[in-house]
């Protein structure tokens, strides 16, 4: 049996996400603005009988088992860790935060609640093309691997009002918005995780027609990486949306033996000893057909996204659809879905592109284990300096 669904966020990726639920036969159940009025807007327009502008309302609705997570990042770890508590599955949006004490709040969460389902909305791991290119690179069809190099082209993010994507502070930018994909679908396809790295992150466009005055753009627009991986592999990322029309991506995997690339969500494939590179599989354009959706510049979801989450959302209905009791599941699925252990090694990633460009250096990517002490130079109680001790 499929869950009551309860939505946290009223932003342009809200309108995609619900019709592929419904088409997927999930009841979306009640949603959660910023304010009031944004989610009646969006409760009128989407027919969600239910909208309020309290979290508690839509964690404790009695129709409402699992809640996507589509609010601003700065919100998804209080979100989850309260929604886990109290018994509901969760689907969270990237990143899964803004600071690494946040996401792992997240991760201790799921740990102690094992049997909800917590999981990021990387759909690109679901898309036919990544899966076979994972299938492939453990056959070692392209040998050992030693190069990844990753490229997004694309127009502007910012709209027109000033809102979180403007602002690098609250989650803005394209190293959050497409370098925690392109960080996790690297992970995803080669196993290998990030040990140092070398960053640059740029703000070029800081004010725009309609966002002029006293408010600034902060959030960058050109973002480029160089990673060492912790099995001698290394990694190239470049993110620029100074390029406006249709939207580019390209994943390509070197080996010892030849290469794979993911050209959209399309692959392709060349061993050495081959002249050119042949097509592997190439995606059959489906989802406008089968739930109503388009790609829209202005969702933020160029086409090998949208389809991802299409995929991500079948693969959430294949994990209830077989058992009878709303709140059980099979894990099959979802196997290889994001977990939020994926997404603290993600934002260890974003944390450390940020410190490399403010300090111009290369910096070791280190996840935190522990929640940092928000007072580092404060003595424990009973153990400050001068404190006098009294003996009774």
């Amino acid at each position: 049996m499929l869950p009551g669904i309860g939505v946290f966020g009223t932003g342009l990726v809200v309108r995609v996400l619900v019709p592929i639920l419904r088409n997927h036969g999930f009841s979306v159940e009640a949603v959660w603005g910023r304010t009031k009025e944004e989610a009646e807007r969006l409760s009128i327009d989407l027919s969600i009988p239910f909208f309020t502008n309290k979290v508690d309302e839509v964690l404790l609705h009695k129709n409402v088992d699992l809640v996507c997570i589509v609010c601003p990042p700065h919100l998804h770890g209080q979100i989850a860790v309260k929604a886990l508590g109290i018994g509901k599955h969760v689907l969270c949006d990237r990143p899964a935060g803004l600071a690494q004490s946040d996401v792992l709040k997240m991760v201790n969460a799921a740990q102690y609640y094992p049997s909800l389902i917590s999981i990021m909305s990387h759909g690109l791991r679901f898309l036919p093309a990544f899966m076979q290119a994972k299938r492939l690179i453990e056959q070692h069809y392209i040998g050992d691997i030693t190069i990844c190099e990753s490229h997004v082209h694309c127009g502007a993010l910012v709209d027109s009002n000033f809102d979180w994507l403007c602002d690098e502070h609250m989650g803005g930018g394209m190293l959050s918005i497409f370098g925690s994909h392109i960080i996790d679908v690297i992970y995803f396809l080669t196993g290998q995780k990030a040990t140092m790295l070398n960053g640059m992150v740029k703000t070029y466009i800081k004010q725009s027609r309609k966002i002029s005055g006293i408010r600034s753009i902060t959030s960058d627009d050109f973002c480029t990486f160089q990673m060492e991986l912790d099995q001698g592999a290394c990694a190239t990322v470049t993110l620029n949306n100074h390029i406006p029309g249709q939207f580019f991506q390209e994943i390509v995997v070197c080996g010892t033996n030849g290469r794979l690339t993911l050209r959209g969500s399309d692959l392709y494939g060349q061993r050495l000893t081959q002249c050119k590179e042949e097509l592997l599989y190439r995606d059959i354009d489906d989802i406008a057909r089968s739930s109503g959706t388009a790609d829209s510049p202005g969702t933020h979801l160029p086409k090998p996204y949208l389809r991802g989450l299409f995929k991500l959302i079948a693969a959430l209905k294949g994990a209830f659809a077989a058992i009878e009791d709303k709140q059980s599941w099979v894990k099959e699925p979802v196997a290889i879905a994001a977990t939020f252990e994926d997404g603290l090694y993600i934002q260890a990633v974003l944390d450390a592109v940020r410190k490399s460009s403010q300090k111009k250096e290369w910096v070791k990517v280190q996840v935190i284990t522990d929640t940092p002490n928000p007072h580092p130079h404060l003595s424990p109680p009973g153990r400050r300096p001068g404190a006098v001790s009294y003996v009774y």
